[in-house]
């Protein structure tokens, strides 16, 4: 198995356990806390060394602090599925963080993306060592840092998660219809765009703006362009006989169904890439890919079924193609 998939499935995990997390009104959101903060204490062990104890360990029912190592790295770490400015405040005005002022506090949001948390500025009273550029983590800026790791740093963060999270990626590949469609996708000239529009685009923008896409938007419009060149490529597939293309939509289909529950529309819809890029990475019959090139052909695989209609609601009358 090469550095590719070794990232993707590892980003796949880490994506869904913060989905879970985000999700988790119907599950007991302390155990499923407590869990969160033993599996990123064991991860950070992994990923940087860190000797990490859980904070509760030490002393019952602690604030501020869930995570903390001392000799030699002297960290103190908040895990928390809530992401605000206020919260990181909260924990820096805690007795405790005075108590461990030569510490290096660290802040890890395990649901959501911290990236505005970075640019703020911080009331610190207790002068905590903080840096929020580099002091703030989520799933996004952990996955770059062990994108940028050597293919044995990789490996053992792989088969770490595989040990906490399960689901071992299986030696005995099964063939799937989504790989033999990503396969010849990625054999396309995807710089071309074909000049006679297939999809309209006003209509596409009402279904963007009646599932409240913010983010997702600017993937829809720029992979939209493609409708037209995979409706051919559907086309050549199910001559091979069984109507495959319609497997490959009812998957991405189902991935929506499993996630509807999902709240943001937004992390729905990148959940669905997500998932959708995993089961493709466990197939047998991937070609050689870059990440790049795999990300590049599940997102116009996503978009295209949005626009056939098979996920996300539609608005009144909603009609994609063009007369």
């Amino acid at each position: 198995m090469n550095r590719i998939k070794y990232f993707n499935y590892i980003k796949g995990k880490l994506v869904a356990l913060a989905a879970n997390i985000d999700i988790s009104g119907k599950l007991n959101v302390l155990d499923l806390h407590t869990h969160s903060e033993n599996f990123y204490l064991n991860f950070f062990k992994e990923l940087f060394g860190w000797n990490l104890e859980n904070a509760n360990k030490i002393k019952p029912n602690v604030e501020a602090i869930d995570l903390i190592a001392d000799t030699p790295e002297k960290v103190v770490i908040q895990v928390s599925s809530i992401c605000s400015k206020e919260k990181i405040e909260s924990a820096l005005n805690k007795q405790l963080i005075k108590d461990h002022n030569d510490y290096c506090f660290k802040f890890i949001s395990i649901s959501k993306d911290a990236s505005e948390l970075r640019k703020k500025d911080y009331k610190n009273p207790h002068s905590i060592i903080f840096n929020p550029l580099n002091d703030i983590y989520d799933v996004k800026s952990i996955l770059s840092h062990i994108s940028s790791c050597d293919i044995d740093c990789i490996k053992k963060i792989y088969e770490f998660i595989k040990k906490e999270l399960g689901d071992e990626i299986n030696i005995n590949k099964l063939d799937s219809n989504l790989a033999a469609v990503i396969n010849v996708l990625s054999k396309e000239k995807l710089d071309k765009v074909e000049q006679t529009p297939t999809v309209d685009d006003f209509e596409i923008d009402r279904k963007i703006t009646f599932n409240n896409l913010d983010s997702a938007k600017y993937i829809i419009n720029d992979y939209s362009v493609h409708h037209n060149r995979l409706d051919k490529i559907y086309s050549e597939f199910d001559k091979s006989g069984g109507n495959k293309s319609n497997s490959v939509l009812a998957n991405i289909r189902m991935e929506y169904i499993k996630n509807i529950k999902v709240k943001n529309d937004d992390d729905l819809f990148f959940i669905i890439i997500n998932n959708i890029q995993d089961k493709i990475i466990k197939s047998q019959n991937l070609e050689q890919i870059t990440t790049e090139e795999l990300e590049l052909c599940v997102n116009i695989l996503v978009v295209d079924a949005f626009i056939r209609c098979k996920i996300f609601k539609n608005p009144n009358n909603y009609k994609y193609a063009t007369s």
